[in-house]
């Protein structure tokens, strides 16, 4: 890897319109970031057990700009994102990419009349045990809000809700399939106090507003949800709470709110990206400012709320450790948190790290915008071992990115749901499932059908408890990517 300069970004949060001499899409210009830049030589290496490849480069037909999206693994074991703008209407795309880099547009937004089925997708998509995807536009629909969608892996889509501010508007993150068989998410702004809401979405279309930020417990959650197995949800504001900085928050089954912790600079603030839960049950985060450094943090907080910051970003001369990460975590198989980093690096274009439940980051790759620049969007780990990510800008046409990131970890399943009540229809994922012999959750056996080599289809079994899913191949028994969680 060449690192041909060092950039240190400077920005300010949340307000966001780039001054980077760079064109940004109009589209974006409602939370682009203020960046002023000063460069000088210099150079550093990854650790040499770190394989990172671009595999393509968008060019703006084919769309551009991928936000605040995680890419997500479908059924057929290719993977699925969305990018902001561009495409075939210049409002944003619905991508497959496979391992290798093949990528294709399956749908373009704005292909309605009044763009109707919506424009501008910042988020990533969800995924049902039917194999359907499901997403959020940040804008257009029948009101002008955005929307909530379902799409096939065809690229067949239907509008299932368009916001009226009313009842929210500006979705930018994505949904999250919860134990009961519904979507929920959040939106940026619109609601009874225009500081955004949390909404219940049935895969049918039918929303409803569980709460209206208010300012004092909250304001812009720009970041997804995670349901914990007794079916609390968590979550996090950008702006707001007791010092204006933004929040952590709980959300009972029923709608009812709690402020779990109030950011207050020094311990992080403005966090634009959601929740990862581990094992234990502790919940991890980033914040894009505050900290010792002013560049965000990394943090852990506990469900009753106890919050401890365990790095502070930019800590190094220079920040090659990185700055300002806006996307939130993704816990590895073995155990430790991987992320990236929006800005700092030795190029200033954003970094890729890990960082162990303990507080010790390890850089893995430093963008040099040729590979891509100033990430946005999380890492998701593929159940072939690899972790992949996006982009904002940079590669060959300075669009944007998708990149693979191998550190050595090996393959594993995935579940869809996470999370499910006995009984409940489960998709597992994998790369080599052809032959497998048996199923169990947390050593529970549990019926099933392997219905293709990257698909087997099963039903949370009777007597099954939180914890892993296992299933056993001719090549050997692989382990859920993360725990399966019971809801009783």
């Amino acid at each position: 890897m060449t690192m041909q300069r060092t950039c240190k970004h400077f920005t300010e949060a949340p307000a966001r319109s780039r001054k980077d001499g760079s064109a940004a899409k109009p589209a974006l210009l409602k939370m682009a970031a203020l960046v002023f830049m000063f460069c000088a030589a210099t150079a550093l290496a990854s650790p040499a057990t770190v394989t990172f490849n671009s595999l393509a480069s968008f060019d703006g037909t084919n769309g551009a700009n991928p936000r605040y999206m995680t890419l997500i693994q479908g059924v057929d074991g290719n993977f699925y994102g969305t990018t902001a703008v561009d495409g075939a209407n210049g409002h944003g795309t619905v991508f497959k990419i496979t391992s290798a880099g093949a990528l294709t547009t399956i749908y373009s937004f704005c292909a309605q009349s009044n763009c109707s089925d919506g424009i501008y997708p910042y988020a990533g998509l969800a995924q049902d045990s039917k194999g359907n995807f499901y997403g959020t536009t940040s804008a257009g629909g029948a009101n002008g809000d955005g929307t909530v969608f379902k799409i096939t892996s065809a690229g067949v889509l239907t509008t299932l809700h368009s916001f009226d501010s009313t009842d929210g508007a500006t979705p930018y993150a994505g949904l999250l399939l919860a134990s009961d068989g519904n979507f929920y998410g959040t939106t940026g702004s619109g609601g009874a106090n225009n500081n955004g809401t949390i909404f219940k979405i049935t895969p049918a279309g039918t929303l409803t507003t569980l709460h209206s930020f208010d300012s004092t417990d909250g304001s812009l959650p720009y970041g997804g949800l995670v349901q914990d197995s007794k079916g609390n949800f968590y979550g996090t504001t950008v702006t707001g709470g007791a010092n204006g900085h933004g929040t952590v928050f709980q959300m009972s089954s029923a709608g009812t709110v709690t402020t779990l912790h109030s950011f207050n600079s020094t311990d992080g603030q403005y966090p634009y990206a959601g929740l990862v839960q581990d094992s234990k049950g502790n919940f991890y985060g980033t914040t894009y400012d505050g900290g010792t450094a002013g560049d965000g943090t990394a943090f852990e907080i506990t469900a009753a709320g106890t919050l401890t910051t365990i790095y502070n970003f930019c800590s190094q001369t220079n920040c090659p450790d990185g700055s300002t990460p806006e996307a939130g975590l993704v816990q590895g198989t073995d155990g430790n948190f991987y992320g990236t980093t929006t800005f700092g690096g030795p190029n200033g274009y954003g970094t890729a790290f890990a960082l162990t439940a303990g507080g010790t980051l390890t850089t893995l790759h430093q963008f040099d915008r040729t590979d891509g620049a100033n990430p946005a969007g999380g890492l998701f780990q593929a159940t072939n071992g690899t972790l992949y990510g996006t982009t904002y800008v940079g590669g060959t046409n300075q669009d944007g990115t998708v990149f693979s990131l191998g550190v050595g970890l090996g393959p594993s399943v995935a579940t869809v749901p996470t999370s499910g009540k006995v009984g409940a229809a489960v998709i597992i994922l994998g790369t080599n499932l052809t032959g497998s012999t048996k199923v169990t959750f947390n050593g529970k056996s549990a019926k099933f059908k392997v219905i293709s080599k990257s698909e087997i289809k099963t039903t949370v079994p009777t007597g099954a408890k939180t914890g892993t899913v296992e299933v056993k191949t001719p090549k050997g028994t692989l382990k859920s990517n993360v725990v399966f969680r019971v809801i009783k």
